[in-house]
């Protein structure tokens, strides 16, 4: 009996060594604020689908060149507030709020989105790549779409982007509106 289960054990360890682990999809971007090159502020309702399901979320975002900040709502409570100078990130979330809603995933998308193919370019690891096609952008890791990201309007955060992670399967729309 020893014997087969030690045979098993080392079938399974040769499998496992065979087994490779894809890199990361996240890129850990982390731009200046004032890499976006202007200064904003937006209202925005967010649609997340995953896994089947649904979520909605009402966001204010501002970005100067010195920082940026965003608060995000649910039901009329604070969920999450974010606050980036550029080098340090400080969070605040409602213990309700799932574990897989990270801040820094936050930021990370919405700097694909929002900021310069230019400035993103700088910040990409070995092996990545973006590209710009008027209304659309896509992130690559070696020849595979990470990420594909459809615009609305210019600038790029007026209107309704649409932001597919096709590593993670989840989307995002986002309506934004100028705050006045």
């Amino acid at each position: 009996m020893h014997g087969k289960l030690r045979w098993l054990l080392c079938i399974v360890i040769l499998f496992a060594s065979c087994v490779t682990v894809p890199p990361p999809a996240r890129l850990g971007l982390q731009l200046p604020p004032s890499a976006l090159g202007e200064d904003i502020t937006l209202q925005q309702h967010l649609t997340i689908e995953r896994n089947g399901r649904t979520d909605q979320l009402d966001a204010a975002l501002e970005v100067d060149a010195n920082q940026l900040n965003l608060v995000g709502l649910a039901f009329g409570q604070r969920v999450l507030t974010l606050h980036y100078d550029g080098k340090k990130m400080t969070t605040w979330r409602h213990f309700m709020l799932p574990e897989q809603v990270r801040a820094e995933d936050i930021l990370e998308d919405m700097q694909l989105t929002l900021w310069p193919i230019a400035a993103i370019r700088t910040a990409l690891p070995p092996g990545w790549r973006i590209e710009d096609q008027g209304m659309q952008r896509s992130l690559y890791l070696g020849d595979t779409l990470i990420c594909a990201i459809q615009y609305g309007a210019m600038p790029r955060w007026s209107g309704t982007v649409k932001l597919e992670n096709f590593r993670y399967r989840y989307t995002i729309t986002i309506q934004s509106q100028p705050n006045n």
